[in-house]
């Protein structure tokens, strides 16, 4: 047997020693009056550490379930951003752009010394026949869009539609202004269109708003051609 594997036996031999004779003194202590109301303090602060460590040991779970689901919403957060950021970049150009008053000085109107005047409703004038209001059509929304089936859409996309929408309204809004304009204000070549206009209304058409090719080629710079349909 090797010496090293003594000295192993001969320390595992010794430390077992210092045990039994550390157990003896300790059972000798617990018959003394003295160290044994020591003792009986000494396993109370005992049971009171060890229901901190279980408290602590709670709260450290608590903490990393915590922090695992702020990771989860700085995540959610950070994509959000870049969904944001990717909507703000690509805004579809025929949305009406909203512009936000902005008031000249930091005093409120109401806190001016001078007195508010209020002012009465002006009496409604009946539209004159220039002023009436022509339907345009409605954009199509992108949810609208998703629903149509792809051999429909074929390459078109969400703002092509809607560009050519915007290009059919200006048409539309065109025509019908120099149908509702008063024939004493027409200039020559807008009295050729309003003849036209009239020459081209049927009884299906009457009442109702309509282009034909010639209205699209006249007012707007659309191509018609096989991928462009009027219906």
């Amino acid at each position: 047997m090797a010496s090293s594997d003594l000295d192993q036996i001969c320390s595992h031999i010794n430390e077992k020693i210092g045990n039994i004779k550390k157990s003896l003194s300790l059972r000798n202590c617990g018959q003394v009056p003295n160290s044994k109301t020591i003792l009986n303090k000494i396993g109370g602060e005992i049971m009171v550490i060890n229901e901190l460590l279980n408290k602590l040991e709670i709260e450290i779970q608590f903490q990393e379930q915590t922090t695992n689901s702020l990771k989860e919403l700085c995540a959610s957060l950070e994509e959000d951003y870049k969904d944001v950021e990717h909507l703000k970049e690509n805004i579809p150009p025929h949305l009406p752009q909203v512009t936000v008053p902005q008031n000249s000085g930091n005093v409120s109107d109401f806190d001016s010394e001078e007195p508010v005047k209020v002012e009465e409703p002006a009496v409604t004038k009946k539209p004159s026949k220039e002023q009436r209001n022509i339907k345009e059509m409605p954009f199509i929304t992108s949810e609208e869009f998703n629903g149509i089936p792809a051999y429909m859409k074929s390459r078109l996309t969400y703002c092509q539609i809607n560009d050519v929408i915007k290009e059919i309204n200006k048409a539309v809004v065109s025509k019908y202004k120099i149908l509702h304009q008063p024939k004493k204000s027409m200039s020559s070549v807008a009295r050729n269109l309003y003849h036209r206009f009239i020459d081209e209304e049927t009884k299906d058409t009457k009442g109702h708003y309509f282009v034909v090719e010639a209205d699209i080629k006249e007012f707007t710079a659309l191509k018609v051609d096989k991928s462009f349909t009027l219906y």
